[in-house]
């Protein structure tokens, strides 16, 4: 079994973002899918009712019903469930990325935006809201992790606005644009309890307008 106090790289899923333990006490895999799935559900319940310091593995036995003996047959400690967590729901693969829809020239930017927003608000939301309440709880070495993946994220969609407006290097706001996307992105849902009652497709028109018609403002005046 992998130290409790320590990532380990998880051999089904070597891809994902944050290093999840690699636990092989339990062979049937139908059956540990199906009980990560209770431990993680109900963490995450908890994560944000209770908070993630407030939470303890006993807590978790309790909402899920996995035995507290049993538990790490499953799961390393806490830790290693919240990276479950944020791996399933903030790093999740089936979500377009910035970059790669700010990549598709042939599309308006105001029409990739509203696809951006309303995946991305759509399905990742809550994992959003997690990252914000739990972030300071993680570890350092997980801290890093989820700065380097926003970083190069960033990086990556400035790069591709200079592809889209035929701008060169070393103009540092499309960095700060990107990060803006990046924020309405994030904090959007966050915000969506003053607007329940407004249509999602009209938040998401208006936020993408805004964003699009903010980009190209800034394109067109001179870098100061």
């Amino acid at each position: 079994m992998a130290d409790k106090d320590e990532p380990g790289i998880n051999g089904d899923e070597k891809s994902a973002a944050l290093n999840e333990a690699d636990i092989r006490v339990v062979q049937n895999e139908t059956l540990k899918q199906r009980r990560r799935e209770q431990i993680c559900d109900a963490a995450l319940e908890l994560f944000l009712e209770k908070g993630f310091a407030s939470t303890t593995i006993r807590d978790i036995c309790a909402r899920s019903g996995v035995n507290q003996a049993s538990i790490y047959d499953y799961i390393a400690n806490k830790n290693d469930i919240l990276r479950r967590l944020l791996n399933q729901l903030w790093f999740r693969t089936d979500v377009p990325t910035l970059p790669s829809l700010l990549g598709q020239t042939d599309r308006d930017l105001e029409d990739v935006l509203r696809e951006y927003y309303r995946e991305t608000w759509d399905k990742k939301g809550m994992g959003a809201l997690l990252v914000y309440r739990t972030v300071p709880h993680m570890q350092k070495v997980d801290r890093q992790a989820m700065r380097e993946r926003e970083r190069t994220l960033i990086e990556d969609a400035a790069g591709e606005l200079r592809k889209r407006f035929s701008l060169g290097e070393g103009d540092p706001r499309f960095e700060i644009l990107a990060n803006l996307l990046v924020y309405l992105a994030t904090f959007g849902p966050m915000r969506s309890w003053l607007q329940t009652e407004l249509p999602v497709d009209v938040i998401v028109h208006a936020t993408s307008a805004a964003a699009a018609a903010m980009i190209r403002q800034v394109v067109d005046q001179p870098q100061g």
